[in-house]
């Protein structure tokens, strides 16, 4: 498996999130994305919410 990547900037929020996470294993990936969701955007860790991030990733490394 190849690199993954999912970043802030492809979804529009309130506070204008600038972050993006890049991880060797969808699994690092999803925990770090699910952490980054609750901490900063307030949602809830639910199945749903980890479900919907998967479908967000993208092969590769963020652009700069």
């Amino acid at each position: 498996m190849g690199r993954k990547y999912i970043d802030c900037r492809d979804y529009p929020s309130e506070n204008n999130c600038t972050v993006a996470l890049s991880a060797d294993s969808e699994g690092e990936l999803l925990e770090a994305a699910v952490q980054h969701a609750v901490a900063v955007h307030q949602h809830q860790d639910t199945p749903e919410l980890r479900a919907q991030l998967k479908t967000l990733f993208k092969d590769g490394s963020p652009p700069a």
